[in-house]
């Protein structure tokens, strides 16, 4: 009954939290946000591997296949609080935020065969970046005002099937769905009133995952673990309006718009090619796991207002490597309860596919790459079956040179992984 009402509240509570998630990246102000990785706390620990991996109590995002082990009805959500410091070459400013991550349940319907459901934001907008032109004498004569907010989320429902021993696959599809202001302002000297441009989308899309996995016993205790996925090339849509106007500013920073000087509609695509992800691991049941990971996709491809800004940046190629694993002690054991503990680590690097050019008037864009070193803890819980997953990630993005911006993130991650046994046959004495 008690997993039950958390299991209640975690839906009612996931709701409210996605339509209120934010970030603080100055780069979510390229397409439809900073995106997030479909991962879990624990994947995100061990360096955001999991192509390979698969457990019977553990959920793993990267991989739909990985569903077909599951033995136990398991409720997950995971809560992110992230502490982002953003510095150009003079600048430095610190910003926090916490938010829920995810929320997923997964059952088994056979031996061979388990499903899942669940929904979880996939971007981000939350930017504000200011431009002043200054005349001679560092006065400014004219400011400008970037800024935007907004989130796309996924509803999504999946199932891992065991065709034969030591090798499954898994399917995955979603539904993409969203809301995005960006906002211009911008006040110059001398001119009575300022202007706003305010363009308010939509976002509609959907996406499809496939993935398959290979287990094999190499000695009595060794196992080879083997996996892919691929989530094949999908479209974003967005339609809205653009409206420009005029308006004044009071002392305060009240604005009060006046006069209506262009108002249309919008609309735009943003085509993403076929996603790759291969992994491979070695490990021991229940003892110990290691594995790498390689993610790759091509440019992705935008028209209509994601493609505006043609001058200030580019797509291109995406990839991501990744090592990681766990360690546990003794699973069983009855007299330490740090023995009965994972702990994981891992370490990431990343080119986002975003190339920006920072210098107006220069021809040189420069890549944005991620680089984390990730470490966690999963401790047990009641029954043994349940877990509370630690995550602590530090890295670092972008960059300072070419007149952009470099972010060190420290991420502190928490999830919890309620575990049951359903359909369970009574047994009468």
């Amino acid at each position: 009954m008690i997993k039950k009402i958390i299991f209640f509240l975690a839906v009612v509570i996931s709701a409210q939290a996605f339509s209120q998630r934010s970030t603080s990246s100055p780069y979510s102000y390229f397409g439809v946000g900073e995106e997030f990785g479909t991962r879990t706390v624990e994947q995100i620990s061990m360096g955001s591997i999991g192509a390979a991996y698969s457990s019977n109590r553990y959920l793993n995002f990267a991989n739909p296949a990985s569903l077909s082990e599951l033995r136990f009805a398991t409720y997950v959500f995971g809560v992110l609080n992230n502490e982002l410091t953003i510095k150009d070459a003079d600048i430095k400013q610190s910003t926090n935020s916490t938010n829920l991550s995810y929320f997923s349940f997964a059952f088994p319907v056979s031996k061979k065969m388990a499903v899942i459901f669940g929904m979880q934001p996939t971007s981000s907008v939350g930017y504000s970046l200011i431009n002043t032109l200054s005349d001679l004498d560092g006065d400014p004569i004219e400011i400008t005002q970037f800024s935007g907010t907004g989130d796309v989320n996924r509803i999504y429902g999946g199932f891992g099937l065991k065709l034969f021993k030591g090798f499954s696959v898994g399917l995955e599809a979603d539904f993409l769905f969203g809301n995005i202001q960006n906002n211009v302002l911008n006040a110059r000297e001398e001119v009575t009133l300022a202007t706003k441009n305010i363009e308010d989308s939509n976002i509609r899309g959907g996406s499809v995952k496939l993935g398959a996995q290979y287990k094999t016993t190499i000695t009595k205790d060794l196992n080879l673990h083997v996996g892919v996925s691929f989530k094949l090339g999908n479209s974003l849509n967005s339609t809205g309006t653009e409206n420009l106007y005029s308006l004044s500013i009071g002392a305060s920073g009240f604005e009060q718009p006046r006069d209506t000087i262009f108002s249309g509609p919008l609309s735009a695509t943003l085509e993403r090619p076929l996603e790759t992800v291969l992994g491979i691991g070695l490990g021991k049941t229940n003892k110990w796991y290691a594995g790498v990971n390689y993610k790759t996709q091509d440019a992705l491809v935008a028209t209509g207002y994601f493609d505006n800004s043609a001058q200030s940046f580019q797509y291109g190629e995406s990839n991501r490597v990744s090592a990681g694993g766990f360690f546990i002690p003794k699973i069983n054991s009855i007299t330490s309860y740090w023995q009965r503990v994972t702990y994981r680590g891992g370490l990431k690097f990343e080119k986002l596919g975003l190339l920006v050019n920072g210098t107006p008037g220069s021809n040189t864009f420069t890549s944005i790459d991620d680089f984390g070193i990730s470490f966690g803890l999963g401790l047990p819980l009641g029954n043994r079956l349940s877990n509370l997953n630690l995550g602590f990630e530090y890295g670092k993005k972008g960059t300072t040179d070419n007149g952009l911006l470099e972010e060190k993130y420290v991420n502190f991650r928490l999830s919890l992984s309620l575990n049951d046994i359903w359909f369970k046959k009574r047994k009468i004495d």
